[in-house]
């Protein structure tokens, strides 16, 4: 898993209360990747889906929610995920608005939480 992205999002997490964006995110933790490159993008979002699947083993919320992809929000690869997690059939789950909100309020709630960054950080 890659513990800088990672960190970054919870850092996010309890001082930002909007979506990071793909291209803000891979500045930020001097990653590298050119959006523009189709190779990097799907690795980017393979990490993202890596950083929340294992978020979601142990219990935690799903860290890749408060990462956009553009202008309108997730992309169908964030509901994807959700449903092999389990969470429901991705194209509903995209249709409902309150899930992704649902979900960013999640980890703002968790991380902003000094027992739980303490413990998990």
């Amino acid at each position: 898993m890659n513990t800088r992205i990672r960190n970054k999002l919870i850092q996010l997490s309890r001082t930002d209360p909007m979506p990071v964006s793909y291209r803000r995110l891979i500045v930020t933790t001097d990653l590298g990747l050119n959006m523009d490159i189709k190779h990097e993008k799907q690795l980017l979002g393979e990490i993202l889906d890596e950083i929340s699947e294992t978020e979601h083993e142990a219990g935690r919320p799903l860290l890749s929610a408060l990462v956009k992809n553009g202008k309108n929000g997730q992309d169908d690869r964030f509901y994807k995920m959700c449903e092999r997690l389990g969470l429901g059939e991705w194209k509903e789950l995209k249709k409902d608005k309150s899930f992704k909100k649902d979900h960013i309020d999640a980890c703002h709630e968790f991380w902003s939480d000094e027992k739980n960054y303490k413990k998990f950080f």
